[in-house]
């Protein structure tokens, strides 16, 4: 494992299922991610780059082999641990947006920074200030399901960073997109990933 990586896997290995249903999505994944890099893995639906993504945002666990994310072994914290862990340091775009449906687009962008104890109005400013860069503020007060595709998946990318995260990590985030807004979208991610010396790592079947 490259000492210098912000990420690194080792020799991972992920099944499903039991006995004659098992299937192993991943085996002996070794993986270096060194800090500011941008990495996209791609691959066709079904190769596992959706699961490789949530173990290494600590969002599922894997049978063997060692994770480190940020400089810290993470392969056998907490479920507590790792969720405050990743509330601090991992920014995670899901395909589908995964909104919170009662909450406004600016309550949803300001939850990281709420569950971290930021106070309200700061959490409020940092979250209006994102949803202005995405051309979005206008969308502000209005709830998902008032929100177009495209704008839900640019909020929920400003909801991914607002917490300024070392680690960005994309699942197919232009895959309900058009190419238009997935070029700005994708552009807009870039800078800002620079700006802050930001780790970004994209999976997504789309070269």
């Amino acid at each position: 494992m490259n000492g210098d990586a912000i990420i690194g896997l080792e020799n991972v290995e992920k099944t499903y299922g039991f006995g004659n249903n098992a299937f192993r999505v991943l085996k002996n994944i070794s993986l270096s991610v060194n800090a500011g890099e941008i990495v996209s893995v791609v691959g066709p639906s079904g190769a596992g780059k959706s699961t490789l993504m949530n173990i290494i945002g600590c969002l599922d666990g894997f049978e063997s082999g060692r994770l480190a994310v940020g400089g810290r072994d993470v392969t056998n914290h907490s479920v507590e641990t790792l969720s405050d862990f990743r509330n601090r340091h991992i920014g995670f775009i899901f395909q589908l947006h995964n909104l919170l449906p009662e909450f406004t687009a600016v309550e949803n962008v300001m939850m990281p920074l709420l569950i971290r104890r930021v106070k309200k109005s700061e959490a409020r400013e940092r979250a209006m200030r994102l949803l202005r860069r995405f051309n979005i503020e206008d969308r502000a007060h209005h709830k998902p399901a008032e929100m177009s595709g495209g704008e839900c998946q640019r909020a929920a990318v400003a909801r991914a960073i607002v917490g300024d995260p070392d680690i960005i990590l994309a699942d197919e985030p232009t895959g309900s997109l058009d190419r238009a807004n997935s070029q700005m979208l994708v552009e807009t991610l870039f800078e800002i990933g620079k700006e802050r010396d930001a780790t970004i790592v994209i999976v997504t079947h789309d070269s």
